[in-house]
């Protein structure tokens, strides 16, 4: 039985688990378990929710079901997808890398936006977040596009699994090759980010 079916076989024990209790069971770090985790998640095994992992129920295969990215058309299973919101709808994307894409689309308007870190599935204000880009983790879209909280957490993930710590602006540039995206966040109240102003300023 290798380490990703022993996880689900204690999960079907305990109910849930902390990524430190595996990775304290199985004797290897808390990166390699997160790993595991994130192919069982996208394997639609699991879920993760306020930083313990538990087993994916009929109830969770009925919230995901038919619930389409609207830029790859993937089935979006993550339990707390990349999130826009504006004009009083939010439009969901089943990675960072497709609501980077996404963004593309309302250039033109003042967009709120929510992520996710991947340690910790906290909610972060998109536009605040750090994001290791081309890591050899690949949890959905490629490149991966993996948000942190922390900078010093990105950073351990990338001497682990490789990529780049990179800038909510700085990835969008790399995944859209453009510079004209305006962008309202909640930190920033009226606000809005303009990323040929910000270059330009950075000369």
């Amino acid at each position: 039985m290798d380490r990703k079916e022993k996880i689900v076989e204690i999960l079907q024990e305990k109910g849930e688990a902390t990524v430190k209790e595996l990775a304290n069971i199985f004797n290897v770090s808390e990166m390699t378990i997160y790993r595991d985790i994130k192919e069982l998640e996208k394997e639609g095994y699991i879920k993760r929710k306020h930083g313990s992992v538990l087993l994916k129920t009929e109830e969770d295969e009925e919230k995901t079901k038919d619930k389409t990215c609207p830029v790859c058309e993937k089935v979006i299973t993550r339990a707390h997808p990349y999130k826009i919101s504006l004009e009083n709808k939010t439009i969901e994307a089943c990675c960072e890398h497709c609501g980077m894409i996404l963004h593309k689309q309302y250039e033109d308007k003042d967009v709120f936006a929510i992520t996710y870190d991947f340690i910790t599935e906290n909610p972060i204000t998109a536009f605040n977040a750090y994001y290791v880009v081309g890591s050899s983790a690949k949890p959905c879209c490629s490149p991966s596009v993996i948000p942190f909280s922390d900078k010093e957490m990105a950073e351990k993930f990338v001497k682990g699994f490789g990529g780049k710590v990179m800038s909510f602006l700085e990835v969008y540039d790399e995944i859209n090759k453009t510079m004209n995206l305006n962008i309202k966040s909640c930190c920033q109240q009226t606000e809005t980010i303009n990323i040929s102003k910000i270059k330009k300023e950075a000369k």
